[in-house]
């Protein structure tokens, strides 16, 4: 049964990429597909659980380039909601994988889909028209990966997969080291290094800025999650 809740949107169009979203199962996965006007080569990042609902986003950017396809299917972290389609849009694409590093034997024990491209923070990624730089961000899972597209004139577009939340990071499970890595690295590779205007596109829910985060860091360390 498809676990599509119907909020699919085109969240933004510049002169250079679209940025779609679909939201899907109970737990509320965003699955974002960025499509190249110019090559029409497509990026989807987390394909969670539903793959009629992935289909339906794809087939809604067809009219954002002269022939959209999708050529890379980047999964954020190995968690089990993030990855339920990525077999079955592996299968219906024909598209290579990309995963953190140390995620990437977690992501291929669950799925059986072998991870064609190994991140690392500092990477670039992408396709034709579509550059997305890698952040690693451990903590929520060892090789869990932000990916930040830029284009001149207007704001970043991070798509932060569990790691980073309108109101805090991703869950630690209580762990204090992982809590402490997962949020030094929150603040010196994604807020010391962009703007306010940045925009954070989570695994679920809704999106937020750096601006309106970046005031609460001292507030998530003292509480500790």
């Amino acid at each position: 049964m498809s676990g599509y809740t119907g909020d699919m949107e085109m969240i933004s169009s510049s002169p250079a990429v679209t940025i779609r979203r679909v939201a899907v199962s109970t737990m509320d996965n965003n699955v974002y597909l960025i499509t190249s006007r110019v090559t029409s080569r497509q990026v989807l990042i987390d394909a969670a659980n539903d793959p009629d609902a992935i289909s339906a986003l794809i087939a809604s950017a067809q009219g954002d380039g002269p022939a959209p396809r999708v050529d890379l299917l980047i999964t954020t972290h190995s968690h089990s909601d993030h990855i339920g389609a990525l077999a079955e849009m592996v299968r219906r694409t024909g598209a290579p994988t990309a995963a953190g590093r140390q995620d990437a034997e977690v992501i291929t024990g669950q799925t059986g889909v072998v991870i064609n491209r190994l991140l690392d923070h500092g990477d670039i990624v992408g396709v034709d028209g579509i550059q997305l730089a890698v952040i690693g961000l451990r903590g929520h899972t060892p090789g869990s990966v932000a990916l930040a597209y830029s284009e001149p004139g207007h704001p970043v577009h991070l798509f932060s997969g569990d790691s980073l939340f309108p109101g805090g990071v991703g869950n630690t499970n209580h762990d204090p080291v992982r809590f402490s890595s997962l949020l030094a690295d929150v603040r010196t590779r994604i807020f010391d290094v962009y703007d306010d205007d940045t925009i954070v596109h989570p695994g679920h829910g809704k999106a937020t800025t750096l601006g309106t985060e970046r005031p609460h860091l001292g507030e998530w360390e003292q509480r500790g999650w």
